[in-house]
């Protein structure tokens, strides 16, 4: 029979794993169907399907360059997010039945790879998409549920991964 603090270093190493699974599939999303993902980053940003006479629609971007750098900016973020839980969880599985310190210092790639994915779904999508270009107002455009669904998921497994294991 395996300890509680066994299978909380398992659900750590298997949330991070999911979490690695998740951003590595978004990017192969992304690259695979650019422009299918392309075009929300576009409307978002000409904010197109806001709410008609918005007074906030002074904020928008009409520049093709602009749509094409923020969208790869993306990409390029959740590729390191990728790599980053990925050699996480790698880490995490190695030491799976090391002593607690070791254990506790193998999470370090799996908090930064977390990290970068609460910039991109809370700081680039629900703080730049959703309130600078008021996304919240676009019944056609508006990814902050998922982004939300997502964040939430980032920050429960971070507070997981800051729990100390005891030897």
């Amino acid at each position: 029979m395996y300890s509680v603090q066994f299978l909380f270093r398992v659900a750590k190493t298997v949330s991070v794993a999911a979490i690695a699974l998740m951003s590595l599939l978004v990017v192969i999303g992304n690259i695979t169907d650019y422009l299918t993902n392309y075009q929300f980053v576009e409307h978002v940003m000409k904010m197109d399907t806001i709410f008609p006479g918005s007074h906030l629609y002074y904020r928008h971007i009409s520049n093709t360059f602009l749509f094409h750098a923020g969208y790869i900016v993306i990409i390029a973020m959740e590729a390191l997010m990728a790599c980053c839980c990925i050699k996480g969880s790698w880490l995490l599985l190695k030491n799976l039945r090391s002593d607690a310190a070791v254990f506790h210092g193998s999470k370090n790639w799996a908090v930064a790879g977390i990290i970068i994915g609460i910039i991109i779904w809370f700081l680039a999508f629900e703080v730049v998409g959703g309130e600078w270009f008021v996304m919240w107002q676009s019944k056609i455009w508006n990814g902050l549920g998922a982004a939300e669904r997502i964040v939430s998921f980032l920050v429960l497994v971070l507070i997981l991964l800051h729990f100390k294991e005891e030897n």
